[in-house]
């Protein structure tokens, strides 16, 4: 249920290559669709009908999933395209995969930032084949198909030629090299060749008018013969991916290990921004597995949006900012800045040309709003980037988005009422307004921050004060006690409301099932009464369920850093494991996996609040690579334990922290500003077997009661 694939990938790049079975979400795997419960088989095997480009990496249902530009290495004829054949042997490494198809044929794949770089080495054969499917989209499952819109390909001959499909409005340009010396190069339509022809063109194609087409490549091939196909993409036309594809790959030579090299270089630098030591070594899979994952999306290039003609970052697949601007922003502002930013450059310039900041993005035409999921999430990420000081951003640019943006889409209601329907998108806008308060503050404009910052103080009328919970309303993915712990800008206040700190850890205690029997999970097909079952215990659901990812720390505000340290630590310890299923649900872009990151350091990021919270880390010493230093967390009293799928003991204890110190100085506070760990230092936690006082005091900065200094708790 993780959904992730394991194709070739460059960190944060445009371009993935993985094996095409058709199967939900990716393309990749034996599965049907399945948003409850355990998914059933689409495919009793694993298997492929050959190698496509562009997939979705741990979605949920996102409608859309890409899988273009299928390349099928043959050695039956063209009749037959479609089948799938058995896979053996696979390899997956960054930036690397490969398999074996029951044809005897030899795949690897690798990728560049822009280019794909298919190696195929084949069995003895008369007439062997590469046959390249322009028309392939989408899934095999109901309403899983994307069909283009106009097409055309044209043969160029000497192993060269190129296409353009518009798919979804976007029209994607492969430029294509062939190393197959004295093979036939054709075009063919239909599984059918076209004799004599150089050019395909189509107007106008529809799902009932379409038929597949594309380019072979067919000729003799000895034993151990290898072929490389050559790829460069452009949004921009044939002439830029045929530029990008001499940039990364040079003109008329083998390329392939040269490019798997440079990206595992990449991927290298990227992953080495965070090291842990010690461990089990499951827990040191499941670590660097996520570490992984969330640097795979969202998809960063630079020249390439076919929507608007200037220059600068691009980005798509950010799906969505409901499922990563919690964990995976902040991860990817603290590993990968220069990234970081342009995702954000590139989402200004999407609210500028599309009237509003998305919550979804893909590639396609229009953004995916996502309305339902949640409202101005973008402006948490804004102002941590502000807060930092991150350079290559225009402020005022951004501020004037930002504060046009509040009044779009439900942000109409808010201003002219307090409220909204759904009510969590009240928790939502008060929040943004209290983020765009901060940089209107930060660059001198007193009123209008003024005005935010009293707007932000709404979120209150969200909630029911004979409850303490939020008011009844219809919720996406969750209920109300799910949404109910939110770490707002005001916890302070929060937990007022509740009854004060005693009845708010009551309250989470119940969330989260202390003392309570044990469910039952949801198996294939859950009835409608069977889930409604479930979501009416009021229970915390997982760490699937975006909702919940923060609520652990939501003890931190009540003097309670003990119970994160259990709740964490259960989640660890029995929520993720080194085989299938080894992730607790939808990976979602990478925003699971980044939470994973940040609960192993010991840290939590507070999104929009320049904050972590400090917690028990899973590892005895980890260092996080900052801008030009290091920050270190190093522990004494600290114990293994093992990840519940590693088969070692059942019962490993719970370590909470006894004391801690910075920089060598007390630190008597369980948080730290984000700015603080950006510029590096060391934090000692002293860890022991039993709870105690530590991090009771002083809270975390709330609104209504900010400390002297929250920068620097002591």
């Amino acid at each position: 249920m993780g959904n992730t694939h394991p194709g070739a990938t460059s960190p944060l790049g445009m371009v993935s290559a993985c094996a095409y079975s058709g199967a939900y979400p990716t393309g990749y795997g034996r599965y049907a669709k399945s948003t409850e419960g355990v998914p059933e088989e689409l495919f009793d095997r694993l298997q492929a009908s050959g190698f496509t480009h562009f997939q979705q990496s741990g979605t949920g249902a996102i409608r859309k999933y890409y899988n273009y530009v299928r390349v099928t290495p043959m050695v039956q004829p063209l009749d037959v395209l479609g089948d799938a054949w058995p896979l053996h042997e696979e390899v997956a490494e960054p930036g690397y995969y490969a398999a074996t198809l029951d044809t005897g044929v030899r795949c690897e794949l690798t990728v560049g930032a822009k280019v794909a770089v298919h190696r195929y080495t084949f069995p003895e054969c008369g007439s062997a084949r590469v046959v390249v499917d322009l028309s392939c989209g989408g899934l095999a499952i109901e309403l899983g198909r994307t069909v283009p819109l106009r097409a055309q390909v044209e043969s160029m001959g000497h192993g060269r030629a190129q296409g353009t499909v518009v798919m979804e409005g976007v029209p994607l340009s492969v430029y294509l090299e062939v190393d197959s010396p004295g093979w036939r190069q054709m075009l063919w339509y239909d599984r059918r060749l076209v004799h004599g022809g150089t050019r395909l063109d189509f107007d106008s194609i529809r799902h009932t008018t379409l038929r597949p087409f594309g380019l072979m490549f067919m000729g003799p091939a000895a034993a151990g013969q290898a072929i490389e196909v050559r790829l460069g993409f452009s949004l921009r036309g044939c002439d830029q991916a045929r530029d990008n594809l001499a940039r990364e790959c040079g003109q008329g030579r083998p390329a392939f290990d040269a490019v798997r090299t440079r990206t595992r270089t990449r991927w290298g630098a990227h992953l080495d921004r965070v090291q842990v030591e010690g461990g089990t070594p499951a827990r040191r899979t499941v670590f660097g597995t996520a570490l992984y994952h969330a640097l795979i999306k969202p998809c960063v290039t630079d020249d390439e949006s076919p929507f608007w003609p200037a220059s600068g970052p691009y980005a798509f697949d950010v799906c969505t900012m409901w499922d990563i601007y919690k964990t995976q922003l902040p991860l990817l502002a603290a590993i990968a800045p220069d990234r970081a930013v342009d995702l954000l450059e590139s989402l200004i310039r999407v609210c500028e040309e599309e009237g509003n900041f998305p919550i979804g993005y893909r590639m396609a035409r229009g953004a995916d709003r996502f309305f339902r999921q949640g409202s101005a999430l973008v402006h948490t990420a804004l102002a941590d980037a502000h807060a930092l000081g991150r350079a290559g951003l225009d402020w005022n640019w951004a501020l004037v988005h930002m504060v046009d943006d509040l009044r779009r889409l439900y942000g109409e209601d808010f201003f002219e009422h307090g409220v909204v329907h759904p009510i969590s998108h009240t928790l939502d806008l008060a929040y943004a307004h209290h983020c765009t308060a901060q940089v209107a503050r930060a660059l001198n404009d007193r009123r209008l921050a003024e005005d935010l910052a009293e707007r932000s103080r709404q979120w209150a009328n969200a909630f029911d004060p004979a409850t303490g919970l939020l008011r009844d309303s219809e919720f996406y993915e969750g209920g109300k006690w799910n949404y109910s712990f939110r770490l707002l800008h005001d916890m302070a206040a929060r937990i007022a409301l509740a009854g004060g700190d005693q009845a708010f850890a009551g309250m989470l205690d119940r969330f989260f099932g202390f003392g309570a029997a044990p469910v039952v999970q949801p198996g294939r097909r859950p009835a409608v009464a069977e889930m409604a079952a479930g979501y009416a215990l009021n229970r915390f659901e997982g760490l699937n369920n975006e909702p919940d990812m923060e609520a652990p720390w939501a003890y931190h505000y009540a003097g309670r850093p003990d119970r994160t340290a259990e709740v964490v630590h259960a989640a660890l310890t029995w929520q993720f494991g080194t085989g299938p299923g080894g992730l607790p649900g939808n990976d979602d872009s990478g925003g699971l996996s980044s939470w994973y990151v940040w609960a192993s350091l010991g840290l939590f990021p507070v999104a929009g609040q320049n904050l972590f919270l400090v917690n028990a880390p899973a590892f005895p010493r980890s260092v996080l690579r900052v801008g030009g230093g290091e920050f270190v967390v190093e522990t004494s009293g600290h114990r293994e334990t093992p990840i519940g799928a590693d088969g070692l003991d059942r019962d490993p204890p719970v370590r909470y922290v006894q004391s801690a110190t910075l920089d060598g100085e007390p630190l008597a506070a369980a948080y730290l500003s984000a700015t603080t760990v950006h510029r590096g230092g060391r934090l000692h936690l002293r860890l022991g077997p039993e709870p105690s006082a530590w991090g009771r005091h002083p809270r975390p900065p709330s609104l209504s009661d900010l400390p002297p200094n929250p920068e620097e708790p002591r």
